[in-house]
């Protein structure tokens, strides 16, 4: 009767492992379970959209609801007690809001690093090589809004440049300046790295030198009224783990 008991107690622990051992372990191992509320910067969108089916993937009893947008914004929404678990922010200015007010539930940490580029139509057909090319008036350009990183960026590595031009539109985040590149709206936008290399299919990324000087530290953090705490505090283990770090860094971003 023992030897049996061993034995049926022995196959299955085997059939447990062979199960899978990474689905239940994610779970288990980590306590996360429910849904995880994340803000994320527009200029993480891809990249963190393959993040979160690793970590759905790897922890079955969770969902990932993730909301992109300009950091500021998401700050904003934040501070006025939205509901969200996590927020990674493309600036420490914007993160340095979030954590003034008293919503951030310790230190954030620095992930990531994203440098600009100027995106123009396939194939440059306006021959745009530098920052002070955009100084023609004959271009159409456009930028962030000032309030917002990729903004903020562009103005500084403007001025290290000593390049002023009046941009034809100012958006809320990256994504949308990008779109008017696409949509043949302008001939030009100041966008980040990663945004160009995820639309190199219809835009190209010019580098110019001036960028060095504005690269964007990309901040994360739990919140402090965080509805999923535990998931939360997975999650940005998650995001700065090897794997995921390969993502982010295929994708176009720095390490800090």
């Amino acid at each position: 009767m023992l030897a049996v008991l061993a034995t049926a107690a022995c196959g299955a622990n085997n059939d447990s492992a062979a199960s899978g051992g990474s689905s239940p372990e994610g779970s288990a191992g980590t306590g996360a379970t429910g849904e995880v509320i994340v803000l994320a910067a527009a200029s993480l969108t891809e990249s963190f959209d393959k993040i979160k089916e690793d970590f759905q993937a790897q922890n079955p009893n969770v969902k990932v609801t993730i909301s992109y947008g300009g950091s500021s914004g998401l700050a904003q929404q934040i501070t006025s007690g939205a509901p969200a678990d996590v927020f990674a922010a493309a600036s420490p200015a914007t993160m340095k809001t979030v954590v003034d007010a008293g919503d951030a539930a310790g230190d954030p940490a620095v992930f990531v690093k994203n440098q600009l580029v100027i995106a123009t139509a396939k194939g440059n057909p306006k021959k745009i090589a530098s920052l002070a090319d955009l100084k023609n008036p004959d271009l159409k350009v456009a930028l962030c809004a000032e309030q917002v990183p990729c903004g903020a960026a562009a103005k500084k590595a403007m001025e290290a440049a000593g390049v002023q031009f009046t941009p034809v539109t100012l958006e809320q985040d990256v994504k949308a300046a990008l779109s008017k590149v696409k949509l043949g709206e302008v001939d030009a936008a100041l966008v980040y790295r990663t945004d160009a290399k995820a639309a190199s299919a219809d835009v190209d990324g010019v580098e110019f030198p001036e960028s060095a000087g504005a690269i964007n530290d990309y901040p994360i953090v739990v919140l402090k009224n965080a509805p999923n705490a535990t998931g939360a505090q997975a999650f940005v283990a998650f995001v700065q783990s090897e794997p995921e770090m390969k993502i982010l860094t295929d994708a176009g971003f720095q390490k800090p």
